[in-house]
């Protein structure tokens, strides 16, 4: 029987699974006994070193071997069951400062439901400062209808992003990280990167918006002789107040800072505390409102005609006061008045033509005002006055008007959406704290959708009492000037306005509080995602990872918002950023949706890609409804951070769905390219690269890819491939390596493409393979890049040049343009520029215009930009040059290309010695090379020396080739039975080798490659006379012969054909035309 051992294991293959999830993983093993370490989970032996899986159903091999790369399903199980996601938040970094109790204390499994742990946070963080000091104010100003409609864009807005994020959330696992982590996961880390660092500067100016909100309320209403700045004159009292923001902001921001330094446990204890400010605040509101109905409270404002007036400048709304049976001109009197004697003369005209009234400033919800109220837009320094009030429309003196309650800015409709909007956001808090939940994907949809309805509940109420209970030129004061000082939304509240004052401003130093300990977080968590490099430092903090750096930084960016110091300049700017994010939630939904991933499996089912279309709409409608420059500069910032990321090119995969509508998107692309071939308008050398490794598996010629780079210019596809002769089996590693090196080879030559490396038994078969294959559907190469088989003529091994034969051969034969750049190695590279100079073109025979397309494209890159074109052309004898001269110039025209054209004449001449040597010295060479394999007999003696020299040469070129005649099994020694017949042959043989040799002697010439070989000497002597100087020569390059046994004169006159020239670009086009003159 045999016996079993449990060894434990390092889990270093099941890394991969860890990273899928954050997955941890539980072990079934035995820890009493300890083995080495090196093998599979729960192994066991059976005695004979065979590992094998401790079940009865996994006693194969094939799945035992499996078991050290994959878990077992009781385990993966097991593991799921177990799985517990400790929050990232603040939370842990409060148990990590004390680390007695950490040790005492075992960590606790999520425990948090629905309420404590979604609903109350969201209402914590979507309850704020603009429910107390700008409510009242929007009301007053856009009317109770308007507003009401403010009201329902927001918060339609932040509920349709709601739907969509309960849909991602319950996709899964969410870590700790809330918006930013489904972001990023759903559309990469471009977007998660760009609308994360949104997020977090949304999250930044709300502590800095939270601050100016507890510090007007400390300034305005609780301690106004705190004041450092005082206006000495009335018109400026703005700058004063603004300047005492920022300092007391500042101070505030510093002190906040250094709790939340400290210890965040501080800001979680006092949260509740917080939370319980606002509500008591909320519900005073709706007592009072209940109160007013029979008892409305007393708080009268002072009228001048129909213009309001600021109570706290007088004590008296009268002209007159009557002390001891006398009249007496009042405080107020003397302020419109310039003399003692306050008499009718020296007194403000409106001031003397219109009566002071005293009229109830809160009529309760019983009087009917809101029948006929409606808003006022006002611009900076309009008087606020009350319509229906008569009044003597005079011109009074501008020394009065900081008597009157005005306007401090202009306002519009999409001012006010702007500033009230940060008021519906802070819906993300349930999913930030997703790994307290005892059940997130149910908590956080139902948490997170009942605080949104409860907020825009209140929202909505609060609009129609504030409308029904408040005058209209109380509701537009919005500091409260015309009620002595007092905040507006404090005069309605129940019992006293102080459960306001003193319950919103602690309200609003726990959510600075809330969004200073938060945002330091949001940019830790991407810092350590590693998407954005000069974000890294924010990644390390404290010992107990506190995000030290990140607060500091998050510190900075805060106080530039308090030194705006306007509440309402700083509203706009993160509603903008909020908005960018909840544009991307819905965003990341409606791709998942449509496009049907297969892990797209929410279990809240209440959503459809409709809703979060139109939640993106709406976002983006709101953006540019509330400030138009903003809204650029927030998605332009956006855009820079997503094109940095690109550029530094995050190597992140994520699953994320913009690789999903890629996908997509290229499929519905190569499906409409299926068609049919491309217009020839739209034609562009679609190129395939062949590449020659060397023993190393380097690329032998780089500048083949730096030439492909140049005519390629970035544009079209290009396929970079090479073959491997051998097994594929055997050598899959081996072309895993190839294709790695030359990915970072096109990688340096920026060479935008795709490579494909293919094993064959033969080079010839693996390139006529990468012929036919390489490129999906439309999206295929239509011209093949290789290089030329240099040193062909002093190798013995005919198989180079045959191969390359063979490969022009399948090009022609596939229909593909072919370019064969001859002495590649002085080609220049990408960052070489030639300032001058010659692209010279030698138009022999019509190839459907790729030569005149070449050099158009070449000159599209900087390397060539400068150089110019010519185009040589032909004439023979009955040719008329001069006309001809004239229509090529006319076709360049036409075509739009820029050319010097010149006719070459060639007039028919004797065929000189030089030429007849030439083909006579090519004839003999191919005779002697016949000759030597000629013998089968000999063949097989010389087998093994072939053998051994194939060896040394057999990576010197991508065309070489086991040809046919090579043996495929070579003995080590060749035994002969020699007979009678076979001895006198063999002497024969011997005997006749002096008359072989006089037979090389004394061979003719064939007529036919005498012309061609004069044809070949004269072109060269021509291109070379006028185009020596020239940076490249684009030849037109004749067909290999029908008869194979020509190939080797072929290549002779290609040789002479390119002689002499320094940069040679060989050209054979595709048998279609690839440029036209039509638009």
């Amino acid at each position: 029987m045999p016996h079993f051992t449990v060894v434990p294991v390092e889990d270093n293959s099941q890394s991969h699974y860890d990273s899928l999830e954050g997955i941890n993983w539980v072990d079934y093993r035995d820890t009493g006994q300890r083995g080495y370490p090196g093998h599979g989970d729960t192994v066991s032996s059976d005695g004979h070193g065979n590992h094998k899986e401790d079940s009865p159903f996994l006693n194969s091999t094939d799945v035992s071997e499996e078991l050290d790369i994959r878990p077992k399903v009781s385990s993966f199980l097991s593991r799921l069951v177990n799985y517990t996601n400790i929050s990232q938040g603040a939370k842990e970094h409060e148990e990590a400062e004390s680390a007695e109790a950490s040790k005492k204390k075992p960590p606790k499994s999520p425990n948090m439901g629905t309420l404590m742990g979604v609903y109350l946070p969201c209402l914590q963080n979507i309850f704020g400062v603009i429910l107390f000091l700008r409510l009242t104010w929007i009301v007053g100003t856009a009317g109770v209808v308007q507003s009401f409609l403010i009201v329902l864009m927001c918060c339609s807005c932040t509920m349709l992003t709601a739907i969509s994020m309960s849909a991602i959330a319950t996709n899964g696992v969410v870590p700790a990280g809330g918006a930013y982590f489904m972001i990023s996961r759903s559309l990469g880390p471009e977007f998660g990167g760009a609308v994360g660092l949104c997020f977090y500067l949304g999250t930044t100016f709300a502590a800095a918006m939270y601050i100016l909100g507890a510090i007007e309320i400390l300034l305005k209403y609780l301690v106004p002789q705190a004041a450092i700045f005082q206006a000495t004159d009335i018109h400026v009292v703005n700058g004063a107040m603004l300047n005492n923001m920022r300092v007391y902001g500042s101070l505030c921001l510093g002190l906040m800072a250094v709790v939340v330094f400290v210890g965040v446990k501080y800001v979680n204890r006092f949260a509740s505390l917080f939370l319980a400010c606002v509500i008591v605040s909320i519900v005073s509101i709706y007592a009072g409102a209940a109160k007013s109905i029979f008892h409305p409270p007393e708080f009268p404002i002072c009228m001048l005609g129909n213009r309001t007036l600021a109570w706290d400048l007088f004590d008296v709304c009268a002209k007159t006061v009557v002390t001891e049976n006398q009249t007496l001109p009042s405080k107020l009197r003397m302020k419109f008045c310039s003399s003692e004697n306050a008499s009718s003369s020296h007194c403000d005209e409106y001031f003397v033509q219109n009566n002071v009234t005293e009229i109830q400033g809160i009529p309760g919800l019983a009087s009917g005002i809101i029948r006929e109220y409606v808003g006022d837009y006002l611009e900076k320094g309009q008087i606020l006055e009350k319509a229906h009030l008569k009044s003597v429309d005079v011109h009074g003196s501008m020394e009065s008007f900081g008597l009157y309650v005005s306007a401090d800015m202009a306002t519009s409709f999409t001012l006010l959406v702007g500033i009230f909007f940060p008021s519906a956001t802070g819906i993300m808090a349930g999913s930030n704290r997703s790994g307290d939940l005892k059940d997130a994907q149910r908590s956080i949809p139902v948490g997170t959708i009942l605080a949104i309805l409860t907020t825009s509940l209140v929202y909505f109420s609060s609009v129609v009492l504030f409308g029904a209970c408040i005058e209209g030129v109380v509701l537009r004061d919005k500091f409260g000037d015309a009620v002595r000082q007092n905040l507006v939304v404090g005069t309605l509240s129940w019992p006293s306005p102080w459960v306001i004052v003193i319950g919103s401003f602690f309200s609003t130093v726990g959510a600075g509080l809330q969004s200073l300990t938060g945002a330091p977080r949001l940019l830790q968590a991407i810092a350590k995602d590693n998407i954005i490099p000069f974000l890294r430092v924010f990644g390390h903090g404290k010992a107990n990872g506190e995000p030290t750096w990140a607060l500091l930084l998050t510190a900075l960016i805060a106080e530039l918002g308090i030194l705006i110091a306007s509440l309402d300049m700083v509203a706009p700017i993160l509603s903008m950023f909020f908005l960018m994010c909840y544009l991307f939630v819905n965003l990341a939904c409606a791709v998942q949706t449509l496009l049907r991933t297969p892990n797209w499996r929410p279990r809240f089912k209440y959503y459809h890609w409709a809703l979060s279309f139109l939640g993106m709409s709406m976002c983006l409608a709101l953006m540019f409804i509330s400030s138009w420059y903003y809204a650029i500069v927030a998605m332009g910032i956006a855009g820079m951070i997503y094109k940095y990321i690109e550029y530094q090119g995050a190597e992140k995969e994520w699953g994320d769905g913009i690789r999903g509508l890629s996908l997509s998107a290229a499929r519905y692309s190569l499906l409409r390219l299926e068609a049919g071939p491309p217009h020839t308008k739209n034609w562009r050398p679609q190129v395939l690269v062949l590449l020659k490794l060397d023993e190393d598996l380097h690329v032998k010629y780089p500048r083949m890819l730096s030439f492909a780079s140049q005519l390629k210019a970035g544009k079209g596809l290009t396929i970079v491939g090479s073959v491997i002769q051998g097994n594929f089996l055997d050598s899959y590693g081996e072309a895993q390596a190839s294709e790695q090196a030359i990915k970072n080879m096109m990688e340096i030559e920026r060479v935008k493409g795709f490579c494909q490396v293919v094993v064959a038994a033969k080079v010839r078969e693996g390139i006529a393979h990468l012929i036919q294959s390489c490129g999906l559907g439309g999206m295929k190469h239509n011209t093949v890049v290789m290089g030329w088989p240099y040193g062909w003529r002093q190798s013995e091994d005919p198989r180079a040049w045959k191969t390359f034969i063979n490969t022009v051969r399948c090009t022609t034969a596939a229909h593909l343009a072919l370019m064969v750049p001859k002495n590649v190695s002085f080609y220049p590279g990408n960052h070489e520029r030639f300032a001058d100079g010659h692209i010279d073109v030698w138009w022999i025979v019509h190839d459907g215009g790729m030569l005149m397309l070449l050099p158009f494209l070449l000159k599209q890159h900087k390397v060539w930009r400068k150089c110019k074109m010519r185009i040589f052309t032909v004439a023979q004898m009955d040719d008329n040059s001069i006309q001809m001269k004239k229509d090529l110039a006319t076709f360049l025209y036409q075509l739009r290309l820029e050319a010097e054209v010149e006719v070459v004449e060639m007039h028919d001449s004797d065929i000189s010695a030089y030429t007849y040597e030439r083909t006579l010295m090519m004839e003999q060479r191919s005779q002697m090379l016949r000759q030597m394999r000629l013998s089968t007999t000999e063949r097989n003696r010389e087998a093994q020396l072939v053998k051994d020299r194939h060896s040394l040469v057999r990576m010197e070129s991508l065309y070489s080739d086991e040809e046919e005649e090579t043996l495929d099994i070579v003995p080590e020694k060749i035994q002969m039975t020699w007979t009678k017949d076979k001895l006198d042959a063999e002497r024969r043989t011997r005997n006749n080798a002096p008359e072989n040799f006089r037979e090389l002697i004394s061979i003719k010439p064939d007529q036919s490659n005498v012309r061609r070989m004069h044809t070949a000497v004269k072109l060269n002597e021509v291109i070379v006379n006028r185009s020596h100087d020239a940076r490249l020569v684009l030849l037109n390059m004749p067909g290999p012969p029908r008869n194979p046994e020509g190939d080797e004169n072929y290549m002779e006159f290609l040789e002479v054909l390119t002689e002499g020239l320094e940069r040679v670009l060989l050209v054979r086009g595709g048998g279609r035309e690839v440029i036209t003159i039509y638009s």
